[in-house]
């Protein structure tokens, strides 16, 4: 959006996010082990090891454990799917942009693929998308120079006008920013060889996946997700490993 319209609309919306922020549900980040092994060694050979890493959808903020949570319905079924064990590690927190995720690359142990979950924070932030590319770059590097990781997943910035939790207009302009952010990420990502982005392709509209806050998924939201990452590591990262 034009920031001659965010100017004309701010007396509408800072209040709206302001009164927003405090009406939310303050869930907090899932319970239980942040690494862990599944998955028999099978044909594969050595297990995969695979992070995790990013904001509170990472974090699996809306379900009580982490094994209904991205982590660990993302590990269960990419072990499935290879017929070969993964050994996953999460390192998230609740609330932090792309740059903030920065900081988080310092307690990954090594890993052969790590999935970035972030940019919903850098929407709300209202971080440009030319600066969260920025800070995408600094944080794949780091992976690289500190994990030693060699395939980056970045998810997509989800379409936030589908955020029932979020009133109108602020749910228009978050979508707005958001898909602006999720094109520059997406062009962005098809020019490096080491990353790859999976598309935003589940049905938010359904209120019945998300958490109770309208905001964060739910258990069946986290399910379908972990599957979907699964299946495109599965047939589009391990082959270049």
């Amino acid at each position: 959006m034009s920031l001659p319209l965010k100017l004309a609309l701010a007396p509408l919306l800072i209040p709206q996010a302001v009164l927003t922020r405090r009406r939310l549900p303050k869930l907090p980040e899932a319970a239980g082990p942040r690494q862990g092994h599944v998955g028999h060694t099978g044909r594969g050979g050595e297990a995969l090891s695979l992070l995790i890493l990013g904001d509170s959808s990472a974090a699996g903020v809306g379900v009580d454990h982490q094994r209904l949570a991205l982590a660990g319905q993302l590990s269960q079924a990419l072990a499935a799917q290879l017929g070969r064990r993964v050994a996953w590690q999460l390192c998230a927190r609740s609330g932090v942009t792309t740059a903030q995720a920065l900081a988080l690359v310092a307690d990954a142990r090594p890993a052969d693929v790590a999935v970035v979950v972030s940019g919903v924070n850098d929407v709300v932030d209202q971080v440009r998308p030319a600066a969260a590319l920025r800070h995408r770059e600094a944080l794949v590097q780091a992976l690289q120079r500190q994990a030693g990781v060699r395939q980056v997943v970045m998810t997509a910035v989800p379409p936030m006008d589908r955020f029932a939790g979020l009133p109108q207009p602020l749910r228009w302009l978050a979508g707005r920013d958001a898909a602006a952010h999720e094109a520059a990420l997406r062009r962005w990502a098809a020019r490096q060889p080491q990353v790859s982005h999976l598309p935003f392709d589940l049905p938010l509209d359904d209120a019945t996946l998300l958490a109770r806050d309208g905001f964060h998924p739910g258990a069946p939201l986290y399910r379908l997700w972990g599957e979907a990452l699964a299946a495109h590591i599965a047939r589009a990262v391990v082959p270049r490993l």
